[in-house]
C-alpha cells in the first residue's frame, strides 16, 4: 500500500509539473507553436511521450488545464453567491463574475500565466469550444450567476442579450491578459492591485448591461 501511495504520489507531481509547463508555454508562445517535447523538458521529464503517456493528445491537456482552474474559480464564485444571497442589484451579480476571476489570478501570485493561456486558447475557435466546454463543466455556480444578473435586467431582445453576454466575457479576459502580462514583465498599471482591477472592470461591465437598446431599423 506505501509502494502504491508514493506511486501516485510521483504520478500526481509530473502530471502537475507538465500542466504547469504547458500552461506558461501556450501562454507564451501559443497552444500551437509549442511541441510535446518542449513541454516534457520545461516540466523536467526525460520522457518526451510524458504529455501524451498522461494526457493524450494536446486538446486533452488544454482541457485539463483549463478545469483545474475552474474549480478554483467555481470554489471562489460559491462563497460570493452565499454573501449576496438573493440580490436584485445588477452589480453584484456582475461582480460575482469578475471578483471569482480576478480573486483566482490574485491567489496564483506573480508571474502567473493562466489569463494569457486562457487568451490564446479562446482566440483559437477549436480550442475555445474545448475550452468553454471544460470551464462550463467544472462550474456549476456559473448558472446560479448568470440566472442572477437575468433577474435583474429588463427584456433585452435575444441578440442584444448575446451580444453583452459576449463582451463582457471578452472584458474579463483581456482586461486580466493585459494586467498579468504587465506584472510578469514589471511595467506600469492604471490598478495597483488585483481587487483595484476588478473595481474598474465592474464598473464598465455594470455600464454595457445598463446602456439603452438601439433600436435596429
Amino acid at each position: 500500500m506505501a509502494g502504491k501511495t508514493r506511486r501516485d504520489e510521483q504520478v500526481s507531481a509530473t502530471r502537475e509539473a507538465l500542466l504547469n509547463a504547458a500552461e506558461r508555454l501556450f501562454a507564451e508562445h501559443g497552444v500551437y507553436a509549442v511541441a510535446n517535447r518542449q513541454i516534457s523538458e520545461v516540466a523536467g521529464q526525460g520522457n518526451n511521450a510524458a504529455v501524451t503517456y498522461h494526457f493524450g493528445t494536446k486538446s486533452d491537456l488544454v482541457r485539463a488545464i483549463v478545469y483545474r482552474h475552474a474549480v478554483q474559480i467555481d470554489a471562489l464564485r460559491a462563497r460570493q453567491l452565499a454573501e449576496i444571497g438573493h440580490s436584485n442589484d445588477v452589480r453584484d451579480w456582475v461582480a460575482c463574475a469578475v471578483r471569482s476571476v480576478t480573486g483566482h489570478l490574485e491567489s496564483l501570485g506573480s508571474p502567473s500565466w493562466y489569463a494569457r493561456f486562457i487568451g490564446q486558447v479562446t482566440a483559437d475557435p477549436a480550442l475555445q469550444s474545448i475550452a468553454y466546454e471544460a470551464f462550463y463543466e467544472a462550474s456549476p455556480t456559473l448558472r446560479a450567476v448568470q440566472d442572477g444578473l437575468n433577474s435583474c435586467l429588463g427584456d433585452l431582445p435575444p441578440g442584444v442579450h448575446a451580444e453583452r453576454v459576449a463582451m463582457t466575457r471578452h472584458l474579463i479576459t483581456q482586461m486580466c491578459v493585459e494586467r498579468e502580462r504587465a506584472l510578469a514583465e514589471g511595467a506600469p498599471t492604471p490598478r495597483g492591485s488585483w481587487q483595484e482591477a476588478a473595481g474598474g472592470l465592474i464598473d464598465a461591465i455594470v455600464a454595457i448591461w445598463q446602456a439603452p437598446v438601439t433600436p435596429v431599423p
